[in-house]
């Protein structure tokens, strides 16, 4: 009787796990799309959450409200998107999608509002490289509005790319440090 009730629990385990590991309906994208981030965070009612994305092509922002009601708020004019200054956004209780289209003008701004309603917001972003759109192998640029030729960034990581990344690290590590000071002085 013992073994077959810790035969039982064991089974059990294992299905939760399967379950946990393997993705769920509602996690399934197509093929076609690579994830490249996943970006999870907390926004309080009326504030924003801003991000950068630097990457090249067509890029699909799929965010869930995990907690809440987030917004998103997309721009490659500011890098502060909000309800007055965007290009695009979705503003829906539950699941936001945008698609940047790969003409955007790179680094596009992404503004996540957190929406009155709620004190506060608990949201998942799923960054989505699309792979479907061809690439023309002979095209080495595109031109602006105003007809002149600009060069397109590569996808790989460039030196000014680190150094943004790396100025990033010791903004927020400074800013640590003097909240770590300020509450021992």
């Amino acid at each position: 009787m013992k073994l077959s009730c810790s035969a039982l629990v064991v089974a059990l385990l294992l299905s939760q796990a399967r379950s946990f590991l393997s993705p769920s309906e509602d996690d399934s994208f197509p093929e076609e799309w690579v994830l490249l981030h996943v970006v999870q965070g907390h926004i309080g009612a009326g504030n924003y959450s801003y991000l950068r994305l630097n990457h090249d092509g067509r890029i699909i922002l799929h965010m869930q409200s995990l907690k809440g009601d987030a917004d998103l708020y997309v721009s490659d004019k500011t890098l502060h998107p909000s309800f007055d200054t965007y290009k695009l956004q979705s503003a829906t209780c539950g699941q936001d999608v945008v698609v940047v289209p790969g003409d955007f003008t790179r680094p596009v701004g992404i503004g996540i509002y957190g929406h009155p309603s709620h004190q506060e917001s608990e949201f998942e972003m799923r960054v989505f490289y699309d792979q479907t759109v061809s690439q023309d192998p002979f095209d080495k640029g595109s031109y602006n509005s105003e007809g002149v030729h600009k060069e397109k960034k590569s996808p790989h990581a460039t030196e000014d790319d680190f150094q943004e990344e790396e100025s990033i690290f010791w903004t927020i590590l400074i800013g640590l440090l003097k909240i770590i000071l300020e509450i021992l002085f």
